[in-house]
């Protein structure tokens, strides 16, 4: 029996059909002979989704009981007994009631499936699980019915069911959405137009990389090494050199050019540590130009950066590759004809850019180390034939021109062995030093055509030539070594730079970081797949935290490099098996994974613990409010409504007017308090959308003032201030809290000043500045700032009525209208609140004609005629 298969139909949104879509295919397949089932469907009361039901077999739902309340749940038992081919499972992200086999509906799927059902189901975008963080953002609301993006990305096929945002607002504008007396709601707050967008850009994108996942994955089961031109991907190609910075924007301007282009960078560092001509610190920088226009970028080992870039690029499906012209003088292409010139010629069906810069022909700056060990079969046999060839072919050469001298043929002789300890490296060079002391002895030194020496002198001298040959491949060999290990520790030192930037760069969150990190341990190591593995219980099975590349490894046993890090937690890659000097470089990959891992559960930690505090405060402050400052007025209210019902006083005409008055006071401050409340929380969930035109501040601020007493405070707002750019309505609210906090403080008889002028800056936009002036105990620097803070009253002991929210409304409702709100001290003793808004721009003023001159110039006589 095999494993089902999943079908998912995914949505931006509630409402936008895919439950439709969902019931619609299962009407087909019945058609076609098909035994389908509705496992589960919940049509949420829309009627049309109710019709669709209908004509299908159902499966009775199981009823669970959870706190005395009953709830539906789909009955997997049932399911499973009666073993459709296909069965309806909707809203795959469900959370099931405690009492369930599952704790989650997807698991529900997974056995489906495992028992060989085919499984349709439905998701929302906002409930994947890597998606979370960006939902929140968006729509200020957090998903807690979340599903593993590995069980989605796992399904046979994803159907996306799109909807513009406009049509879905109409949808739910016509009640086929949510109830009538909730469709108001819904279109102010989560259904909003920007809301949708995003939510639906979040949907392609994520549909699309699950898209390019099955067509990587369907070219390499293919074997298909063309270039398929899906979609628009661009390969730069940096070496680390000063031009680096001008390819980048050139390919992110032809990226730019096509709908979903895509940009990549790719560095290629050889995989014997030695790096090229490039500058580690500028690839640092082209990493985060890169990054902030939108691309990627890659680390690549590779011998051969031309094979290297080329590997890269057909692996990633590149459609085009931008180069630099070649840094190398003239002369240098002797050598080779360059990375350029050998791209451009086996490129094939891939397009080449060669971009020319400054930089061009002016040469690298520095000479790149040589490779001198790990030299290869080659560069080995080269060295064994100087070092056994060479010595022979010498002595021949002299003995036919008669010979030099002893000592001019020890010093060819000696230049034999340091070549060879130049190509080949130490044993070689030993085996030139010893055949050389023998031909030399053999052909050179008297008596010759023997191996005896008469003379002493020239026994010292051979043995000199020995002695100084050894020395001298061994210590060519020592400063190849050297200048290996040099370099290895620059590459690694720039991995570990490149690594550290990648994850300072990171989200505080860790999210996106790990499978980063991930990606750049695959490419870094040349490996076909790595996998951070964690386990949570020491019994228990492994589970995938983070992953790069196609089928990682699973276990640590199917691995071939296993690094453990600690007891639970693993970093894996199947691909080849690594050397012992790469280890030391894996672990700190590894250690950073682990650290990225702590830190992403540290954040959520304290940002569920700073959520919790704040609701506890909230909640408090909230308490405290309801419990003395609503209470109050409503206490004054019932007290003078009870006195005005007494069957046995007879108030007279005055007294009923005092309670009457006394009345309206508490419900005006039972108005102001709950306003203030209602305000905030709109503030907090972000509901606020001013709407912004010209306003005149001679206009709005007089009924800001209908709050205070007449005659507490002194106005000097000139007629001739510019408008400016607000909302009237909330900067009025705003400029009511600010004035009646202002006379809440001022000492009696004393009047609140409120002053308005242009604040005007050379290259700046006016503004316009509102004072709000009180003489009163004014507040100390350091307290400035929390002031503005919902629920706090500055001193402990507020005068007056209040919960301490009417600072935060007011700097809320005013940077809602790109507008700012700051406290400073009054010269002399108080507070003054300055609120600074923008002004509109004020028409330049028509110049006016000047006055004819020549014989009618003191204005006499007819003036001319002047034509507009």
């Amino acid at each position: 029996m095999g494993r089902g298969r999943l079908r998912i139909y995914l949505g931006a949104a509630p409402g936008v059909g895919k439950t439709y879509a969902m019931l619609a295919e299962a009407h087909r397949r019945r058609e076609r002979g098909t035994d389908v089932v509705v496992a589960f469907v919940e049509d949420h009361g829309r009627r049309r989704t109710a019709d669709m039901v209908a004509g299908l077999e159902v499966v009775l739902r199981q009823q669970v009981l959870h706190r005395g309340a009953r709830f539906s749940e789909m009955d997997l038992d049932a399911v499973l007994a009666r073993r459709p081919q296909v069965a309806l499972v909707d809203e795959l992200a469900h959370t099931n009631v405690p009492g369930c086999r599952n704790e989650k509906r997807w698991q529900d799927v997974e056995e489906l499936l495992a028992a060989g059902i085919d499984v349709i189901s439905t998701v929302n975008v906002q409930h994947l699980a890597s998606l979370g963080d960006a939902v929140a953002g968006i729509t200020g609301v957090r998903q807690r019915e979340t599903v593993p993006d590995e069980v989605v990305r796992r399904a046979d096929q994803i159907e996306l069911v799109d909807m513009s945002p406009q049509a879905l607002r109409r949808r739910l504008a016509h009640g086929n959405v949510y109830a009538p007396e909730k469709i108001d709601a819904a279109l102010a707050n989560y259904f909003r137009p920007g809301n949708l967008t995003a939510l639906r850009e979040l949907a392609l994108l994520w549909t699309a990389d699950r898209v390019d996942e099955y067509l990587q994955k369907y070219r390499a089961e293919q074997g298909i090494e063309g270039i398929w031109q899906a979609r628009e991907r661009i390969v730069v190609g940096l070496t680390g050199g000063p031009e680096g910075a001008t390819l980048i924007r050139r390919a992110a301007r032809i990226a730019a050019r096509v709908s979903g282009g895509e940009l990549l960078a790719v560095h290629i560092s050889r995989s014997d540590g030695l790096v090229g001509a490039g500058s580690p610190q500028a690839l640092i920088e082209q990493r985060a130009l890169v990054e902030s226009l939108g691309g990627s970028f890659h680390a690549v080992l590779g011998d051969d950066p031309a094979v290297g870039l080329l590997d890269f690029a057909r692996g990633v499906n590149a459609t085009q590759i931008v180069l630099g012209t070649s840094r190398r003088p003239g002369w240098q292409f002797l050598y080779g004809p360059g990375v350029g010139t050998t791209v451009t010629q086996k490129a094939g069906d891939i397009d080449v850019h060669m971009v020319t810069h400054e930089h061009a022909g002016h040469g690298r700056g520095r000479v790149p180390v040589r490779r001198i060990t790990d030299l290869g079969r080659t560069r080995t046999v080269a060295g064994w034939l100087i070092g056994l060839a060479g010595p022979p072919l010498m002595a021949i050469v002299l003995t036919a021109i008669g010979g030099l001298g002893l000592s001019t043929d020890m010093l060819l002789f000696l230049s034999l062995t340091v070549c060879a300890a130049l190509v080949g490296g130490l044993l070689p060079a030993i085996g030139s030093a010893l055949v050389g002391s023998s031909v030399l002895n053999y052909y050179f030194t008297p008596p010759v055509h023997t191996f005896t020496i008469n003379e002493p002198q020239n026994i010292m001298a051979v043995a000199i030539f020995t002695i100084v040959g050894i020395s001298v491949a061994s210590v060519v060999d020592l400063a190849a070594r050297r200048t290996h290990q040099a370099a290895r520790s620059q590459t690694e030192a720039q991995t570990l730079s490149a690594l550290a930037g990648t994850v300072l760069r990171g989200a505080p969150n860790g999210d996106g970081v790990l499978t980063a990190l991930m990606e750049q341990v695959r490419e870094t190591f040349g490996q076909e797949s790595a996998a951070l593995l964690e386990r949570p219980d020491p019994l228990g099975p492994w589970v995938p935290v983070a992953t790069a590349g196609p089928r990682p490894p699973d276990r640590p046993e199917e691995a071939d490099v296993d690094v453990p890090v600690g007891d639970s937690l693993a970093l894996v890659l199947r691909g080849r098996v690594l050397p012992g000097a790469d280890r030391r470089l894996l672990g700190a990959f590894a250690a950073q994974a682990a650290v990225v891992l702590e830190r992403r559960r540290l954040s959520r930690e304290a940002a569920a613990a700073r959520r919790e505090a704040e609701g506890n405060r909230i909640r408090t402050a909230l308490l405290a409010a309801v419990s003395h400052d609503l209470r109050t007025p409503l206490a004054g209210i019932k007290a003078s409504v009870t006195s005005l019902r007494a069957a046995d006083v007879e108030w007279d005409p005055e007294d009923e007017a005092e309670l009457l008055a006394g009345i309206e006071a508490g419900a005006d401050r039972l108005d102001h308090l709950i306003n203030n409340l209602l305000d905030m929380s709109r503030l907090q969930t972000g509901t606020v959308t001013p709407l912004i035109q010209e306003t005149d501040l001679d206009e709005v601020v007089p009924y800001a003032l209908g709050g205070v007493p007449p005659g507490a405070v002194r106005l000097d707002v000139p007629e001739t201030l510019p408008m400016v750019r607000a909302d009237g309505g909330l900067l009025e609210r705003s400029l009511a809290n600010l004035v009646e906090n202002a006379v809440k403080y001022s000492p009696d008889g004393v009047k609140v000043l409120v002053k308005a002028d242009v604040l005007e800056q050379p290259g700046v936009p006016d503004r316009v500045e509102l004072r709000i002036v009180d003489r009163g105990p004014g507040v100390p620097e350091g307290a400035k700032e929390k002031i503005f803070a919902p629920f706090q009253r500055y001193g402990d002991a507020p005068r007056g009525a209040g919960v301490g929210l009417g600072l935060a409304v007011a700097r809320g409702f005013v940077e809602a209208m790109d507008g700012s709100v700051t406290a400073e001290d009054t010269p002399g003793g108080g507070l003054t609140m300055v609120v600074s808004l923008p002004a509109v721009e004020r028409p330049p003023e028509p110049e006016e004609p000047e006055e004819p001159g020549g014989a009618h110039g003191d204005g006499s006589g007819p003036l001319p005629e002047l034509i507009t």
